[in-house]
């Protein structure tokens, strides 16, 4: 009669099939096999980000934020003063010539279709105090236009975020027309500089 296993004389259940000296039978090495990959493929990325048939370049990150502070863009064309952009109802602006889906258009030829997007975010900062905090702040993103976006007349790189600040000149490709940045001051002004006094629920 076989001898019983350590396992079986401690009452615990001896698991896997038992070999002719009492212990389980030793499974065949697993082979490494690859990791499935559950990103987007292209196909689905083109599903996910199409708006009125035409596919977006582009997709909010995860820190997107309407902000609190209502900012503006004041374009001007030489000497005229166009209309007012009012740029703080969204979380982020489309910029390009497609009319059909952009936010703020501009209609010069050198630019593409779909040329840059103002994005909201909110990031991490260290107040005065030394005290770690996180505030809502615009950037703007070059959607790899054919001619570039200029923030104060140097050329941005594209796809990657440059922040801007009041009285920051944007310019897209080869067009005349200067958007300066600015932000009427109002009471809601200090809630973007310290977004954990913001509701999670942005749209109230």
């Amino acid at each position: 009669m076989p001898r019983p296993s350590a396992a079986e004389e401690r009452g615990a259940p001896a698991w896997g099939k038992q070999n002719d000296k009492g212990g389980p039978d030793k499974k065949p090495p697993i082979e490494n096999k690859a990791k499935p990959d559950f990103g987007l493929s292209g196909k689905l990325a083109e599903e996910v980000n199409t708006y009125k048939g035409v596919v977006i370049k582009y997709s909010e990150p995860a820190e997107a934020r309407k902000p609190k502070r209502r900012w503006r863009l004041y374009p001007f064309k030489g000497d005229d003063v166009l209309p007012t952009l009012y740029i703080h109802r969204q979380s982020a602006y489309l910029i390009g010539r497609d009319r059909n889906i952009v936010d703020l258009p501009v209609d010069h030829p050198s630019c593409s279709k779909q040329h840059a997007v103002l994005q909201y975010r909110v990031v991490p900062y260290t107040r005065e105090d030394g005290v770690k905090g996180q505030r809502v702040r615009p950037y703007i993103i070059d959607l790899d236009s054919a001619n570039g976006t200029y923030v104060n007349n140097q050329k941005i790189d594209p796809r990657k975020y440059v922040e801007l600040i009041e009285r920051d000149v944007i310019k897209f490709a080869y067009s005349s027309r200067e958007y300066v940045l600015l932000h009427e001051h109002s009471k809601d002004d200090d809630l973007d500089d310290n977004v954990t006094l913001l509701n999670d629920d942005e749209d109230h």
